[in-house]
């Protein structure tokens, strides 16, 4: 049985509650006669009540875990290569329900920055045709372009994949494990991923008992990046669950030959896991190639055609392959 849903109510309502409180307890409350954009020192907001703004925003977010507990297709990790393939992916298949999950508070992950803390985003041909269609300005080089700062092609590409309505973005967010299931041939599949609050995820060593939540979905793409305190951990987790017999480890840098590799890797690695981005690096031991974007783009943009791909291959009742 649905759950009930919590209602907010309307602006009219509002007023009229204030009203009434008004009424009752007299002048202590002082309710805005009207609304006023006035920057000369009159500026007025509408009257709202504490609880309006809770429930406003907990009837959203829980709607919207509840709604997307099945999904089309999660996405773990919002840095450059995870953005990308939601773009393309949203944009290409509109009925999908993507849901992208990001450990960190802010989207993004590297590409806010260059290298070593600088701000310039260089990115190889010919993935500035990507940067063209988002309408980043860059500066040409030749064989590469010079995005002015890298928090141009991120804040973009983020606002751009947030305003389609069949995406979500759940940051704050960290998964914990993979849903991995016997699939109708008998082989192991990742069927979904558990799901907790980062800030929980990192206290489980401080408290008890604190239990995760699963989203189900017949696609997992796992964009998590390299080695670090959460990166590459489908790829980590492949192994202890006995599904890859070890990490390949990142090689040393080289980008000439690690773009093309990362992007011309990026596969279904293990029944219904794509990995795209640098958590590739990890899982197939190819080389880090440094401060350039491109190959992140890319990568994305073809983990979207192989989760289109395997969609198709598939038939799916309720996030689940059953032929």
């Amino acid at each position: 049985m649905t759950p009930p849903i919590a209602t907010s109510p309307t602006y009219e309502d509002t007023t009229s509650i204030l009203s009434s409180i008004k009424s009752g307890l007299g002048a202590n409350i002082k309710v805005a006669p009207e609304v006023a954009e006035d920057y000369e020192g009159k500026y007025q907001f509408a009257p709202i009540e504490e609880a309006q703004v809770s429930r406003a925003m907990i009837k959203r977010y829980f709607n919207t875990m509840y709604e997307r507990v099945v999904s089309d297709v999660v996405i773990v990790g919002a840095g450059s290569a995870g953005l990308s393939c939601a773009y393309h992916l949203a944009k290409s298949r509109p009925d999908l329900k993507i849901t992208i999950l990001e450990a960190n508070v802010a989207p993004g992950g590297g590409a806010w920055l260059g290298g070593q803390l600088m701000t310039p985003m260089v990115v190889r041909k010919p993935a500035d045709r990507f940067l063209t269609e988002l309408g980043i300005p860059f500066d040409d080089e030749g064989n590469f372009v010079v995005v002015k700062h890298a928090a141009l092609f991120t804040s973009t590409i983020l606002s751009r994949v947030l305003m389609m309505p069949n995406v979500v973005l759940m940051n704050a967010t960290a998964v914990e494990d993979l849903i991995i299931r016997e699939d109708y041939q008998g082989r192991q599949r990742i069927s979904g991923v558990v799901t907790n609050w980062t800030l929980v995820a990192l206290n489980h060593d401080t408290q008890s008992c604190m239990d995760p939540n699963t989203i189900t979905a017949p696609i997992v793409i796992s964009a998590t990046g390299h080695d670090g305190p959460m990166g590459a951990f489908s790829a980590k987790r492949l192994v202890s669950a006995g599904l890859l017999k070890e990490l390949g480890n990142m090689r040393g840098l080289d980008m000439n030959r690690a773009e093309p590799a990362i992007v011309n890797g990026t596969r279904e690695v293990s029944p219904g896991l794509i990995m795209t981005g640098m958590e590739l690096s990890e899982h197939d031991g190819s080389n880090r190639m440094g401060p350039t974007f491109g190959a992140m783009m890319a990568s994305g943009i073809k983990a979207a055609k192989e989760a289109i791909r395997a969609l198709d291959s598939h038939q799916i009742v309720d996030g689940k392959v059953v032929a």
